[in-house]
Protein backbone atom coordinates (compact mmCIF):
# COMPACT_ATOMS: atom_id res chain seq x y z
CA UNK A 1 0.00 0.00 0.00
CA UNK A 2 1.52 3.30 -1.09
CA UNK A 3 1.66 6.25 1.31
CA UNK A 4 2.40 9.93 0.74
CA UNK A 5 5.77 11.32 1.77
CA UNK A 6 4.60 12.36 5.23
CA UNK A 7 3.16 8.87 5.92
CA UNK A 8 -0.43 10.13 5.97
CA UNK A 9 -3.07 8.24 4.07
CA UNK A 10 -5.44 10.38 2.06
CA UNK A 11 -9.02 9.97 0.92
CA UNK A 12 -7.84 9.91 -2.70
CA UNK A 13 -5.54 6.98 -1.95
CA UNK A 14 -8.33 5.13 -0.19
CA UNK A 15 -10.59 5.50 -3.22
CA UNK A 16 -7.85 4.42 -5.62
CA UNK A 17 -6.97 1.35 -3.56
CA UNK A 18 -10.45 0.34 -2.41
CA UNK A 19 -10.37 -3.02 -4.22
CA UNK A 20 -7.14 -3.92 -2.44
CA UNK A 21 -8.53 -2.71 0.88
CA UNK A 22 -11.57 -4.94 0.48
CA UNK A 23 -9.25 -7.94 0.26
CA UNK A 24 -6.39 -7.13 2.65
CA UNK A 25 -7.23 -6.54 6.30
CA UNK A 26 -3.75 -5.37 7.26
CA UNK A 27 -3.86 -2.60 4.68
CA UNK A 28 -7.15 -1.35 6.12
CA UNK A 29 -5.70 -1.24 9.62
CA UNK A 30 -2.64 0.63 8.31
CA UNK A 31 -4.87 3.08 6.42
CA UNK A 32 -6.85 3.81 9.59
CA UNK A 33 -3.70 4.27 11.66
CA UNK A 34 -2.20 6.69 9.10
CA UNK A 35 -5.39 8.44 8.01
CA UNK A 36 -5.00 12.10 7.14
CA UNK A 37 -8.36 13.02 8.68
CA UNK A 38 -11.67 11.52 9.74
CA UNK A 39 -13.00 11.73 6.19
CA UNK A 40 -10.76 8.76 5.38
CA UNK A 41 -12.23 6.78 8.26
CA UNK A 42 -15.78 7.69 7.31
CA UNK A 43 -15.16 6.54 3.75
CA UNK A 44 -13.63 3.22 4.84
CA UNK A 45 -16.09 2.42 7.61
CA UNK A 46 -19.36 4.27 7.09
CA UNK A 47 -19.50 4.25 3.30
CA UNK A 48 -17.53 1.13 2.33
CA UNK A 49 -18.18 -0.84 5.56
CA UNK A 50 -14.76 -2.43 5.51
CA UNK A 51 -15.10 -3.33 9.16
CA UNK A 52 -17.96 -5.67 8.20
CA UNK A 53 -15.92 -7.04 5.29
CA UNK A 54 -13.01 -8.04 7.55
CA UNK A 55 -14.39 -8.30 11.10
CA UNK A 56 -17.83 -9.73 10.28
CA UNK A 57 -21.25 -8.37 11.12
CA UNK A 58 -20.43 -8.02 14.81
CA UNK A 59 -17.56 -8.39 17.24
CA UNK A 60 -14.38 -6.45 17.95
CA UNK A 61 -11.95 -7.43 15.18
CA UNK A 62 -8.71 -5.75 14.12
CA UNK A 63 -10.35 -3.12 11.91
CA UNK A 64 -12.82 -2.00 14.58
CA UNK A 65 -10.09 -1.95 17.21
CA UNK A 66 -8.05 0.34 14.95
CA UNK A 67 -11.01 2.73 14.66
CA UNK A 68 -11.56 2.74 18.42
CA UNK A 69 -7.87 3.47 18.99
CA UNK A 70 -7.74 6.25 16.38
CA UNK A 71 -7.34 9.81 17.70
CA UNK A 72 -9.23 11.02 14.62
CA UNK A 73 -12.38 8.94 15.12
CA UNK A 74 -15.34 10.80 16.57
CA UNK A 75 -17.50 9.30 19.29
CA UNK A 76 -20.20 8.79 16.68
CA UNK A 77 -17.89 6.67 14.51
CA UNK A 78 -16.58 4.75 17.52
CA UNK A 79 -20.14 4.06 18.56
CA UNK A 80 -20.94 2.83 15.03
CA UNK A 81 -18.18 0.20 15.01
CA UNK A 82 -18.66 -0.76 18.65
CA UNK A 83 -22.38 -1.42 18.14
CA UNK A 84 -22.23 -3.12 14.73
CA UNK A 85 -24.83 -5.87 14.60
CA UNK A 86 -26.58 -4.68 17.76
CA UNK A 87 -30.32 -5.00 17.09
CA UNK A 88 -31.47 -3.22 20.24
CA UNK A 89 -34.56 -1.11 19.40
CA UNK A 90 -33.84 2.61 19.23
CA UNK A 91 -37.22 3.71 20.61
CA UNK A 92 -37.18 3.83 24.41
CA UNK A 93 -40.68 3.06 25.64
CA UNK A 94 -40.18 2.84 29.39
CA UNK A 95 -41.65 5.75 31.40
CA UNK A 96 -39.78 9.04 31.05
CA UNK A 97 -39.01 9.34 34.76
CA UNK A 98 -37.31 5.92 34.64
CA UNK A 99 -35.04 7.09 31.81
CA UNK A 100 -34.21 10.38 33.49
CA UNK A 101 -33.52 8.86 36.91
CA UNK A 102 -31.26 6.16 35.46
CA UNK A 103 -29.25 8.69 33.43
CA UNK A 104 -28.85 11.03 36.39
CA UNK A 105 -27.68 8.18 38.62
CA UNK A 106 -25.01 7.13 36.11
CA UNK A 107 -23.90 10.74 35.62
CA UNK A 108 -23.56 10.99 39.41
CA UNK A 109 -21.26 7.97 39.37
CA UNK A 110 -23.70 5.46 40.86
CA UNK A 111 -24.12 1.92 39.51
CA UNK A 112 -27.75 1.24 38.59
CA UNK A 113 -30.10 -1.65 39.30
CA UNK A 114 -33.16 -1.86 37.06
CA UNK A 115 -35.72 -3.96 38.92
CA UNK A 116 -39.31 -4.98 38.38
CA UNK A 117 -41.63 -7.80 37.32
CA UNK A 118 -40.80 -10.23 34.56
CA UNK A 119 -41.45 -8.95 31.06
CA UNK A 120 -41.10 -5.23 31.73
CA UNK A 121 -38.18 -4.80 29.32
CA UNK A 122 -35.38 -4.42 31.84
CA UNK A 123 -32.70 -6.01 29.67
CA UNK A 124 -33.75 -4.07 26.58
CA UNK A 125 -33.71 -0.80 28.49
CA UNK A 126 -30.34 -1.69 30.06
CA UNK A 127 -28.88 -2.01 26.56
CA UNK A 128 -30.54 1.21 25.43
CA UNK A 129 -29.20 2.99 28.51
CA UNK A 130 -25.70 1.66 27.89
CA UNK A 131 -25.86 2.78 24.26
CA UNK A 132 -27.01 6.28 25.18
CA UNK A 133 -24.45 6.81 27.94
CA UNK A 134 -21.40 5.18 26.34
CA UNK A 135 -19.61 4.11 23.19
CA UNK A 136 -20.21 0.38 23.67
CA UNK A 137 -21.18 -2.23 26.22
CA UNK A 138 -20.91 -5.88 27.18
CA UNK A 139 -23.75 -7.99 28.56
CA UNK A 140 -23.27 -10.81 31.06
CA UNK A 141 -26.11 -12.97 32.41
CA UNK A 142 -25.69 -14.19 35.96
CA UNK A 143 -25.84 -17.86 36.93
CA UNK A 144 -26.09 -19.61 40.32
CA UNK A 145 -22.41 -20.60 39.99
CA UNK A 146 -21.13 -17.03 39.76
CA UNK A 147 -18.41 -16.03 42.23
CA UNK A 148 -16.60 -12.70 42.84
CA UNK A 149 -14.08 -13.73 40.18
CA UNK A 150 -16.81 -13.43 37.53
CA UNK A 151 -17.17 -9.77 38.50
CA UNK A 152 -13.64 -8.70 39.47
CA UNK A 153 -11.36 -11.46 38.18
CA UNK A 154 -9.40 -14.39 39.53
CA UNK A 155 -6.95 -17.17 38.87
CA UNK A 156 -7.77 -19.79 36.24
CA UNK A 157 -5.87 -22.85 34.93
CA UNK A 158 -3.98 -22.53 31.64
CA UNK A 159 -3.70 -25.77 29.67
CA UNK A 160 -2.00 -24.31 26.58
CA UNK A 161 1.56 -25.17 27.62
CA UNK A 162 3.28 -28.49 28.18
CA UNK A 163 2.32 -28.43 31.85
CA UNK A 164 -0.54 -26.99 33.84
CA UNK A 165 -0.07 -23.37 34.85
CA UNK A 166 -2.27 -20.63 36.20
CA UNK A 167 -3.06 -17.18 34.84
CA UNK A 168 -5.15 -14.28 35.98
CA UNK A 169 -8.47 -13.87 34.19
CA UNK A 170 -10.39 -10.62 34.15
CA UNK A 171 -13.94 -10.47 35.45
CA UNK A 172 -16.61 -8.62 33.48
CA UNK A 173 -16.23 -5.33 35.37
CA UNK A 174 -12.42 -5.43 35.19
CA UNK A 175 -12.65 -6.21 31.48
CA UNK A 176 -14.92 -3.20 31.04
CA UNK A 177 -12.40 -0.98 32.85
CA UNK A 178 -9.60 -2.25 30.63
CA UNK A 179 -11.61 -1.56 27.47
CA UNK A 180 -12.58 1.96 28.61
CA UNK A 181 -8.91 2.71 29.30
CA UNK A 182 -7.61 1.24 26.07
CA UNK A 183 -10.01 3.12 23.83
CA UNK A 184 -10.55 6.13 26.14
CA UNK A 185 -14.33 5.83 25.90
CA UNK A 186 -17.40 5.66 28.12
CA UNK A 187 -18.29 1.97 28.38
CA UNK A 188 -21.22 0.03 29.82
CA UNK A 189 -21.11 -3.28 31.70
CA UNK A 190 -24.52 -4.93 32.00
CA UNK A 191 -24.99 -7.62 34.65
CA UNK A 192 -28.29 -9.23 33.72
CA UNK A 193 -30.66 -11.10 36.07
CA UNK A 194 -28.38 -10.84 39.09
CA UNK A 195 -31.00 -12.48 41.33
CA UNK A 196 -29.94 -15.79 39.76
CA UNK A 197 -26.69 -15.50 41.73
CA UNK A 198 -25.92 -14.93 45.41
CA UNK A 199 -25.75 -11.12 45.24
CA UNK A 200 -24.03 -10.60 48.59
CA UNK A 201 -21.40 -13.17 47.66
CA UNK A 202 -20.56 -12.03 44.14
CA UNK A 203 -20.66 -8.29 44.86
CA UNK A 204 -18.53 -8.29 48.03
CA UNK A 205 -15.31 -6.94 46.45
CA UNK A 206 -17.33 -4.62 44.19
CA UNK A 207 -19.03 -3.07 47.23
CA UNK A 208 -15.61 -2.30 48.66
CA UNK A 209 -14.44 -0.80 45.38
CA UNK A 210 -17.52 1.43 45.13
CA UNK A 211 -16.78 2.79 48.61
CA UNK A 212 -13.06 3.24 47.73
CA UNK A 213 -12.92 3.89 43.96
CA UNK A 214 -9.13 4.39 43.91
CA UNK A 215 -8.47 1.01 45.50
CA UNK A 216 -6.93 -1.64 43.23
CA UNK A 217 -9.41 -4.46 42.80
CA UNK A 218 -7.36 -6.67 40.49
CA UNK A 219 -3.90 -7.01 38.99
CA UNK A 220 -3.15 -8.81 35.73
CA UNK A 221 -0.18 -11.05 35.01
CA UNK A 222 1.30 -8.14 33.06
CA UNK A 223 1.22 -5.95 36.16
CA UNK A 224 -1.72 -3.76 35.10
CA UNK A 225 -3.76 -2.67 38.09
CA UNK A 226 -7.53 -2.37 37.76
CA UNK A 227 -9.50 0.24 39.67
CA UNK A 228 -13.09 1.30 39.11
CA UNK A 229 -13.16 3.94 36.39
CA UNK A 230 -15.67 6.78 36.13
CA UNK A 231 -15.93 6.02 32.40
CA UNK A 232 -17.45 2.60 33.17
CA UNK A 233 -21.19 2.49 33.82
CA UNK A 234 -22.37 -0.60 35.70
CA UNK A 235 -26.00 -1.45 34.93
CA UNK A 236 -27.72 -4.42 36.57
CA UNK A 237 -31.13 -5.97 36.02
CA UNK A 238 -33.08 -7.81 38.68
CA UNK A 239 -36.30 -9.78 38.41
CA UNK A 240 -38.41 -8.93 41.44
CA UNK A 241 -41.31 -11.31 40.75
CA UNK A 242 -40.38 -13.44 43.74
CA UNK A 243 -39.14 -10.85 46.22
CA UNK A 244 -39.47 -7.21 47.23
CA UNK A 245 -36.90 -4.45 47.62
CA UNK A 246 -37.22 -4.86 51.41
CA UNK A 247 -35.86 -8.39 51.09
CA UNK A 248 -32.63 -7.27 49.43
CA UNK A 249 -29.31 -7.01 51.20
CA UNK A 250 -28.97 -3.47 52.54
CA UNK A 251 -25.48 -3.33 51.02
CA UNK A 252 -26.79 -3.18 47.46
CA UNK A 253 -29.53 -0.63 48.12
CA UNK A 254 -26.98 1.69 49.77
CA UNK A 255 -24.43 1.51 46.96
CA UNK A 256 -26.62 1.21 43.86
CA UNK A 257 -29.35 3.45 42.47
CA UNK A 258 -32.53 1.34 42.49
CA UNK A 259 -34.66 2.15 39.43
CA UNK A 260 -38.05 0.43 39.20
CA UNK A 261 -39.58 -0.66 35.88
CA UNK A 262 -43.19 -1.62 36.30
CA UNK A 263 -46.21 -0.05 34.63
CA UNK A 264 -45.96 1.25 31.07
CA UNK A 265 -48.07 4.17 29.96
CA UNK A 266 -51.15 2.79 28.21
CA UNK A 267 -50.39 4.39 24.84
CA UNK A 268 -46.82 3.07 24.82
CA UNK A 269 -47.94 -0.42 25.80
CA UNK A 270 -50.52 -0.34 23.03
CA UNK A 271 -47.82 0.84 20.62
CA UNK A 272 -45.71 -2.18 21.55
CA UNK A 273 -48.59 -4.58 20.91
CA UNK A 274 -49.50 -2.92 17.59
CA UNK A 275 -45.90 -2.94 16.38
CA UNK A 276 -45.55 -6.66 17.06
CA UNK A 277 -48.86 -7.46 15.38
CA UNK A 278 -48.01 -5.29 12.38
CA UNK A 279 -44.63 -7.01 12.05
CA UNK A 280 -45.67 -10.62 12.55
CA UNK A 281 -49.44 -10.93 11.95
CA UNK A 282 -50.93 -8.24 9.68
CA UNK A 283 -51.08 -9.30 6.04
CA UNK A 284 -49.29 -12.57 6.80
CA UNK A 285 -52.14 -14.54 8.40
CA UNK A 286 -55.94 -14.66 8.26
CA UNK A 287 -56.20 -13.74 11.94
CA UNK A 288 -58.08 -10.58 12.89
CA UNK A 289 -55.18 -8.60 14.33
CA UNK A 290 -57.55 -6.01 15.84
CA UNK A 291 -59.23 -8.76 17.85
CA UNK A 292 -55.84 -10.20 18.83
CA UNK A 293 -54.79 -6.73 20.00
CA UNK A 294 -57.93 -6.60 22.15
CA UNK A 295 -57.05 -10.02 23.59
CA UNK A 296 -53.54 -8.84 24.48
CA UNK A 297 -54.96 -5.81 26.27
CA UNK A 298 -57.68 -7.75 28.09
CA UNK A 299 -55.19 -10.38 29.21
CA UNK A 300 -52.66 -7.80 30.37
CA UNK A 301 -55.29 -5.77 32.23
CA UNK A 302 -56.80 -8.85 33.88
CA UNK A 303 -53.44 -10.07 35.15
CA UNK A 304 -52.13 -6.69 36.30
CA UNK A 305 -55.30 -4.89 37.40
CA UNK A 306 -57.95 -7.53 37.93
CA UNK A 307 -61.54 -7.80 36.80
CA UNK A 308 -63.88 -4.90 37.55
CA UNK A 309 -67.01 -7.00 37.04
CA UNK A 310 -66.01 -9.40 39.82
CA UNK A 311 -64.35 -6.69 41.94
CA UNK A 312 -61.19 -8.79 42.09
CA UNK A 313 -57.81 -7.09 42.11
CA UNK A 314 -54.66 -7.91 40.21
CA UNK A 315 -53.35 -11.45 40.00
CA UNK A 316 -49.69 -10.40 39.85
CA UNK A 317 -47.36 -7.95 38.14
CA UNK A 318 -46.60 -9.10 34.60
CA UNK A 319 -44.86 -7.08 31.89
CA UNK A 320 -45.99 -6.50 28.30
CA UNK A 321 -42.84 -7.88 26.63
CA UNK A 322 -44.12 -11.44 26.90
CA UNK A 323 -46.70 -10.79 24.20
CA UNK A 324 -44.05 -10.37 21.53
CA UNK A 325 -43.37 -14.10 21.81
CA UNK A 326 -47.07 -14.78 21.23
CA UNK A 327 -47.09 -12.60 18.10
CA UNK A 328 -43.98 -14.28 16.71
CA UNK A 329 -45.34 -17.77 17.45
CA UNK A 330 -48.67 -17.06 15.75
CA UNK A 331 -46.99 -15.47 12.73
CA UNK A 332 -44.67 -18.43 12.20
CA UNK A 333 -47.36 -21.03 12.92
CA UNK A 334 -49.90 -19.53 10.53
CA UNK A 335 -47.75 -18.62 7.54
CA UNK A 336 -47.94 -20.62 4.35
CA UNK A 337 -46.66 -24.11 5.13
CA UNK A 338 -46.77 -23.41 8.88
CA UNK A 339 -47.97 -25.96 11.42
CA UNK A 340 -51.23 -24.03 11.99
CA UNK A 341 -51.81 -22.74 8.45
CA UNK A 342 -55.25 -24.37 8.42
CA UNK A 343 -55.98 -24.02 12.15
CA UNK A 344 -55.02 -20.42 12.66
CA UNK A 345 -57.36 -19.51 15.50
CA UNK A 346 -56.11 -22.57 17.42
CA UNK A 347 -52.56 -21.19 17.28
CA UNK A 348 -53.43 -18.32 19.62
CA UNK A 349 -54.40 -20.58 22.51
CA UNK A 350 -51.33 -22.71 21.90
CA UNK A 351 -49.14 -19.59 21.97
CA UNK A 352 -50.61 -18.52 25.32
CA UNK A 353 -50.16 -22.07 26.60
CA UNK A 354 -46.51 -22.06 25.47
CA UNK A 355 -45.39 -18.61 26.57
CA UNK A 356 -47.80 -16.76 28.86
CA UNK A 357 -49.31 -19.30 31.25
CA UNK A 358 -46.05 -21.10 32.18
CA UNK A 359 -44.43 -17.78 33.05
CA UNK A 360 -47.37 -16.84 35.24
CA UNK A 361 -47.42 -20.20 36.98
CA UNK A 362 -43.67 -20.12 37.55
CA UNK A 363 -44.01 -17.56 40.33
CA UNK A 364 -47.63 -18.07 41.39
CA UNK A 365 -48.78 -19.10 44.85
CA UNK A 366 -51.89 -21.28 45.24
CA UNK A 367 -54.44 -18.44 45.37
CA UNK A 368 -52.87 -16.95 42.23
CA UNK A 369 -53.04 -20.29 40.42
CA UNK A 370 -56.77 -20.37 41.11
CA UNK A 371 -57.14 -16.86 39.73
CA UNK A 372 -55.07 -17.68 36.63
CA UNK A 373 -57.25 -20.68 35.78
CA UNK A 374 -60.39 -18.61 36.32
CA UNK A 375 -58.98 -15.75 34.23
CA UNK A 376 -58.32 -17.92 31.17
CA UNK A 377 -61.68 -19.68 31.40
CA UNK A 378 -63.31 -16.23 31.29
CA UNK A 379 -61.17 -15.11 28.34
CA UNK A 380 -62.00 -18.30 26.46
CA UNK A 381 -65.71 -17.55 26.89
CA UNK A 382 -65.27 -13.91 25.86
CA UNK A 383 -63.16 -14.43 22.75
CA UNK A 384 -65.13 -16.85 20.62
CA UNK A 385 -62.81 -16.36 17.65
CA UNK A 386 -59.84 -17.89 19.48
CA UNK A 387 -59.62 -21.25 21.22
CA UNK A 388 -57.96 -20.37 24.50
CA UNK A 389 -58.85 -23.67 26.15
CA UNK A 390 -55.24 -24.98 25.97
CA UNK A 391 -54.13 -22.05 28.15
CA UNK A 392 -57.01 -22.54 30.58
CA UNK A 393 -56.45 -26.31 30.76
CA UNK A 394 -52.77 -25.90 31.59
CA UNK A 395 -53.63 -23.58 34.47
CA UNK A 396 -56.35 -25.96 35.67
CA UNK A 397 -53.97 -28.93 35.66
CA UNK A 398 -51.54 -26.95 37.77
CA UNK A 399 -54.40 -26.02 40.09
CA UNK A 400 -55.40 -29.66 40.53
CA UNK A 401 -51.81 -30.62 41.25
CA UNK A 402 -51.54 -27.87 43.85
CA UNK A 403 -54.77 -29.09 45.48
CA UNK A 404 -53.49 -32.68 45.64
CA UNK A 405 -50.24 -31.52 47.23
CA UNK A 406 -52.10 -29.44 49.77
CA UNK A 407 -54.32 -32.44 50.55
CA UNK A 408 -51.32 -34.65 51.15
CA UNK A 409 -50.07 -32.24 53.84
CA UNK A 410 -53.33 -32.26 55.77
Amino acid sequence: MGNSSDDTYTLEQAKEEINILRRVEGDVVEAIENAENEEVLLYLIEEQELDIAHDGKRGLGNVRQAVLESRLASDRLKRLVSLRGDETPEDILVPEDVVRNAKVALEAGKPVVLYGPTGTGKTTFAKQLARETGIGYSLHTATPSWTPSDIIGGISPDYTGESLSYRTKLGCVSEGVQRARRFDVEYGVILDEITRADISKIFGPLYTAIENPHQTIFETDEGETIELDERVNIICTMNMSDRTVNELDNAITRRFAMIELDEYEEDKRRQLFKDWLDTHISGQTDIDDAELLRLFERDYEGINHGNESTAQGSIMRFGPMHYRDVAVFVGVACREGGEYEYDQTDSVGQAFRTYIVPRLLNSAAFPQVERIAEHYRALNDEFEEFDLSPAAELAERELEQERRQMGSYE
